[in-house]
């Protein structure tokens, strides 16, 4: 019988403060790809997956009343955890790490479009509460998705799916630069 070994993503889901207390995160960039030396957390015991990635989306923001509209200033990231990621050696090759590169890729996706829906919402005076609905949706979105992913791959191990999730986030990537 084939062991079977899964591979994890962690979302670290919080706010702009929350993630900086858990680590620094490295932000997301098309220039730099994942590399194994950047899983730097240790393997949890008994843990079955061959790896976890660790990322997250962390948004601060200003609103300003002008003109009785409100304007919002943003930032939102995309963020990898290297001290929450770890992997096993014995059970990981380039294709493991192909897959947990695209679990980070995702997630920027996802902060794209949290980008997107704050520049087309027009807010009123509850602000706050109507930023924070727009997070806590892109962040039930991302996590469906990061768990589909994983779900039709196989956790990278049907590569026939691995390579069309490859070619649609490269696409999706390249469509909203």
């Amino acid at each position: 019988m084939d062991k079977i070994i899964s591979i994890g993503c962690i979302l670290l889901l919080g706010f702009f403060g929350l993630a900086q207390e858990i680590e620094q995160g490295v932000p997301w960039s098309e220039d730099i790809r994942l590399a194994w030396a950047d899983f730097k957390g240790k393997v949890p015991p008994a843990e079955e997956s061959a790896a976890t990635t660790a990322s997250g989306i962390s948004y601060s923001y200003s609103a300003n009343l002008l003109h009785h509209e409100v304007h919002l200033d943003f930032e939102v990231n995309a963020y990898f955890y290297p001290n929450e990621s770890w992997y096993k050696p014995e059970l990981c090759n380039t294709n493991t790490l192909a897959h947990e590169q695209l679990h980070f890729d995702i997630t920027e996706i996802f902060a794209r479009k949290m980008r997107d829906k704050l520049r087309r919402t027009s807010f009123s005076d509850d602000v706050k509460a109507e930023v924070r609905k727009i997070y806590k949706d892109i962040l039930k979105e991302l996590q469906e998705c990061q768990e589909r992913y994983d779900w039709e791959t196989n956790f990278s191990r049907n590569r026939e799916k691995q390579a069309e999730w490859n070619r649609k986030i490269a696409e999706t990537l390249k469509e909203s630069e």
